[in-house]
């Protein structure tokens, strides 16, 4: 059994669930819908089975539950990987130990270790700790702008556009280009996106950068500094809008692979 934890942002017209739910049907596999909110674990009579999380809550009790349940099943993406991905400091850590090129990055409660950075870099990006959709994403160029401690702060690098690339299974599968005249250029921010091929060093950045994280599938989002790659963040629970890579199809015969692997 594959059971599916939705994603609580979907709507009618844009629902990423259905879309995989109805291609692990169309493959003979077999699913069944979980509310995380209303199993209790301790519980939930569930076990060796394969859990999907789809999308969450940023909460603990539904954190909490996924760490439960995943003590007798498969969860993916497993809670460890979802929370190094909502965490932009752990996932920057991750990055970092594993060489991968991502931008020179702060993470302190000190307003005078900020201030010694915004200063060092002219202007840098501020970065909400456990933001999501590009929400309350900015370019300041003193700590006056600064919200509450911690900081999360990056260099600014000159862009008008970023890459997702789709990762499955330590596999790059798509990738989509993103163009805007803001800083964000997620596509909730009002970005433009397209299909584009996966260029070998965009290849290899991006699988990099979803084994740093242990991570099953994930959306790993690029900026072209100059002619090199370097690693913004990693999404747990991406949406793949605008790709032309069936993701939904590849996704849900990832998840009917592994659980397969479970009754071997």
């Amino acid at each position: 059994m594959i059971w599916i934890v939705p994603k609580p942002t979907d709507t009618e017209d844009d629902n990423s669930t259905g879309a995989v739910i109805q291609e692990i049907e169309r493959a003979g596999g077999c699913c069944r819908l979980l509310d995380i909110d209303r199993v209790d674990p301790l519980r939930s009579g569930i076990a060796r089975d394969l859990i999907w999380v789809c999308g969450m809550k940023q909460d603990s009790h539904q954190f909490e539950t996924l760490c439960i349940l995943a003590l007798d099943n498969r969860v993916i993406n497993t809670p460890e990987a979802i929370a190094t991905c909502a965490s932009k400091a752990m996932t920057t850590a991750r990055i970092k130990k594993h060489g991968i090129n991502t931008p020179e990055t702060l993470f302190t409660p000190s307003l005078q270790q900020a201030s010694r950075f915004i200063e060092a870099h002219g202007s840098v990006v501020f970065k909400p700790l456990y933001g999501f959709d590009g929400n309350g994403i900015r370019r300041i160029a003193s700590t006056g702008e600064l919200d509450d401690p911690p900081y999360y702060l990056q260099e600014y690098i000159q862009n008008d556009r970023d890459f997702r690339v789709f990762v499955i299974g330590g596999t790059a599968v798509g990738a989509i280009m993103r163009i805007s005249d803001t800083l964000t250029h997620n596509i909730h921010q009002g970005g433009i996106g397209k299909p584009v091929e996966i260029d070998a060093d965009m290849r290899e950045i991006a699988e990099a950068a979803a084994f740093a994280v242990g991570i099953d599938y994930c959306g790993v989002d690029l900026l072209l500094d100059e002619r090199t790659y370097t690693v913004l963040e990693v999404n747990g629970t991406p949406n793949w809008h605008c790709m032309s890579t069936p993701i939904p199809r590849l996704l849900a015969a990832y998840l009917i692979e592994k659980e397969r692997e479970l009754r071997a």
